[in-house]
């Protein structure tokens, strides 16, 4: 059943984030305001994978929930940039290592029940050491985990970010 919307009014606007009021009615039930989170950005990443070394990522603090943990390259796509020219370009910026082709993994919304955030995430096979990241603030360490060990951070809890935790399972799952 789909709900009607008969409005929205912004309550705050950013480049970044938006919060919108919608005035939405449930079919035979009920009319109210409902928060909306609008994200104009949207965001690309990569898989890095590679038969001999393992899944390359990044071990990063995010300061929003105080929390250390494994990540996939990734970020937003700049405006006029297709998804997959943004996972590549944020893979060599983030980590030095030039991605080999890409395909496309997955694309999903981690809540939309509330924002209209949308992931788009790829795979690589492989990649090529190109020099130092060019962002050096993204990461305190970059490395290539064995599958065994990306699955042994996973149970310990080291991979809490959504976008990251959704794109390893998710290829673990698939398959290459």
């Amino acid at each position: 059943m789909q709900w009607s919307v008969h409005g929205e009014r912004y309550i705050y606007e950013s480049e970044w984030v938006s919060l919108s009021l919608c005035d939405v009615e449930i079919p035979g039930g009920d009319r109210f305001e409902h928060h909306v989170v609008r994200m104009p950005l949207k965001a690309a990443g990569t898989v890095v994978v590679d038969p001999e070394r393992g899944i390359l990522l990044l071990w990063r603090h995010r300061f929003i929930t105080d929390s250390w943990g494994w990540e996939i390259p990734a970020g937003r796509i700049e405006a006029g940039e297709t998804p997959i020219a943004a996972a590549a370009r944020e893979t060599l910026e983030e980590t030095g290592w030039r991605p080999g082709p890409l395909r496309p993994l997955v694309a999903f919304n981690p809540s939309n029940g509330s924002s209209d955030q949308r992931f788009h995430i790829f795979v690589a096979q492989g990649a090529q050491l190109v020099g130092p990241p060019t962002d050096a603030s993204e990461s305190e360490r970059i490395e290539w985990l064995s599958v065994d060990q990306v699955r042994s951070e996973i149970a310990q809890g080291n991979m809490p970010d959504g976008l990251s935790l959704t794109a390893i399972l998710y290829h673990l799952t698939m398959g290459p």
